[in-house]
C-alpha cells in the first residue's frame, strides 16, 4: 500500500512539476510578446481607428520633418540655420529656424531614412512649382527599385497643377496646398522617401512625415503606388491603370487625372480587374467610368444641368475644370476611388485596365483618344515587379 501511495504522490509532484513549467513557459512567451511589441497589452499600435482610439500602446511616436530630418527622440527644434534662420535672426535656436528645404533643379533629396520595423501613419506637404515634376519615391526594406513612383500632386490626388479641396478617409487635399495621405505604409527593416525635383527651377518643401517604431505582423503587406499616363489614349485601346503586379496581395485605389478631347460625354467606359492568370476576359468588370467612381449619369448635378463636383470618404470627382476665354483646352477631371472597404484581393498576378468611351450618331459608342494620367495603389508581399520607366519631363508636363 505504501508503494501504491508514493508512486501517486510521485505521480502529482511530476503534474505539479510540469504544471509549473508550463505556467513559467506561458509567463516568458507573454513577457516576450509583450518586449518585441513594446506594449504591456500586446496592442502594436497599428491599424488606427475610432474603435481602438483608447487602447494604450508602447508604440513609439516620432515625426520626421526640417526641424528633426532624422526624427530621433529629444532632436526636435535644434536647428541653428535654415529657411527660416533670417526670420529668427532675434529668436535664435528653437524658434523656427528651419521649418522647409529647397531642393535644387534637377537633384534629389533623401526626405526620410528610417529603421524598422514601424509604420508610416501620415504624411502632410506643400510643394511649389510644376507638381509634374516634383516625384515621390518611396523604397521599402533596401530595396533598390521604389515601391512608390508618382507625380506629387498626383499621389495627392490633386493631378492637374491647380488646387482642389479634397476631402476623404486616404487622402485630404486642404487650403491653401496642404497634400496629406494617412495611407498606413509598414516595414519591416528600412523605410526611406525621396522626392525629385526634375524641373529647371529650385523648389520649396514644407513636409511632416510621422510614423511609428513598433512590432509588423506576418500579414502585413507593403504599400504601392504607381503612375501612368496616356497622351492621347490609342484609338481602340484602353488604358492601363496597372499591369505585370506579380505576388500575393490586394489594389486599394484609383486616381486619375481625366483630360476630355471630346466635346461630348467621355465616361461610359469600363474598368476592368484581370487578376490570378485571367487572360482575354477579366473577373470584375464595372459597368461605365462614373459608375466606378461611385457617381452616376454622368456627375449631373439634376437641378443645374452642370457637373457636380464630390469629395467622399471612399470616392469623388473633386475636380471639374472647364475651359474658358483664356484658356481654350479641354475639360479636365479628377476623380478618386478608394477600395478601403472592398479590396481586390489576387495571389498571383493583377492587371487593371479602363476604357475611354463616348457617344457617336445612331446611338453607337464612340472610343475616344483622351488625354489620361492615373495612379494606381495598393498593397503585397515583396518583391515586386519593377515598375516601367517613368515618363520622361515633356511627356509628364500639364500646360
Amino acid at each position: 500500500m505504501e508503494g501504491i501511495t508514493g508512486l501517486v504522490n510521485l505521480h502529482l509532484r511530476c503534474l505539479a512539476l510540469n504544471f509549473f513549467w508550463l505556467a513559467c513557459a506561458l509567463l516568458v512567451a507573454g513577457l516576450g510578446a509583450s518586449e518585441v511589441y513594446g506594449q504591456g497589452g500586446g496592442f502594436n499600435g497599428l491599424n488606427m481607428g475610432m474603435g481602438n482610439l483608447s487602447r494604450l500602446s508602447h508604440a513609439r511616436t516620432r515625426s520626421i520633418s526640417p526641424e528633426n530630418f532624422t526624427g530621433q527622440k529629444g532632436k526636435g527644434a535644434m536647428a541653428t540655420e535654415g529657411t527660416g534662420q533670417r526670420a529668427a535672426r532675434e529668436l535664435g535656436q528653437g524658434w523656427k529656424v528651419s521649418p522647409s528645404i529647397v531642393i535644387e533643379a534637377q537633384t534629389t533629396f533623401e526626405l526620410a531614412d528610417i529603421e524598422g520595423p514601424g509604420a508610416i501613419q501620415h504624411i502632410w506637404m506643400t510643394p511649389t512649382g510644376h507638381n509634374r515634376f516634383n516625384i515621390f519615391r518611396i523604397y521599402w526594406d533596401d530595396e533598390k527599385e521604389p515601391s512608390v513612383e508618382c507625380p506629387v500632386g498626383d499621389f495627392f490626388a490633386c493631378g492637374w497643377k491647380k488646387y482642389a479641396q479634397v476631402s476623404s478617409l486616404a487622402v485630404c487635399v486642404n487650403p491653401g496646398s496642404a497634400y496629406n495621405c494617412y495611407w498606413e505604409m509598414p516595414f519591416r527593416e528600412r523605410c526611406r522617401i525621396t522626392m525629385e525635383n526634375i524641373a529647371d527651377t529650385n523648389m520649396t518643401l514644407y513636409y511632416q512625415i510621422d510614423y511609428t517604431l513598433t512590432e509588423v505582423p506576418e500579414e502585413a503587406a507593403y504599400f504601392h503606388a504607381q503612375f501612368r499616363r496616356s497622351n492621347p489614349l490609342k484609338y481602340m485601346t484602353d488604358h492601363v491603370i496597372v499591369d505585370g503586379v506579380k505576388g500575393w496581395g490586394h489594389y486599394v485605389g484609383t486616381y486619375m487625372a481625366w483630360g476630355s478631347n471630346n466635346t461630348g460625354w467621355w465616361g461610359e467606359g469600363e474598368i476592368k480587374f484581370f487578376m490570378d492568370e485571367d487572360e482575354q476576359f477579366p473577373t470584375i468588370c464595372g459597368t461605365g467610368t462614373e459608375d466606378y467612381f461611385c457617381g452616376s449619369y454622368g456627375f449631373i448635378n439634376p437641378e443645374t444641368s452642370q457637373y457636380q463636383e464630390y469629395t467622399t470618404p471612399y470616392a469623388g470627382m473633386p475636380q471639374v475644370i472647364q475651359p474658358d476665354g483664356k484658356n481654350q483646352s479641354q475639360m479636365r477631371f479628377g476623380l478618386y476611388r478608394w477600395h478601403i472597404m472592398d479590396p481586390v484581393r489576387f495571389e498571383k498576378d493583377l492587371k487593371v485596365t479602363i476604357q475611354a468611351l463616348g457617344w457617336r450618331s445612331g446611338g453607337r459608342y464612340l472610343p475616344l483618344q483622351d488625354d489620361i494620367s492615373s495612379v494606381g495603389f495598393w498593397y503585397q508581399r515583396e518583391p515586386h515587379a519593377p515598375f516601367p520607366k517613368l515618363p520622361d519631363k515633356d511627356e509628364l508636363e500639364i500646360i
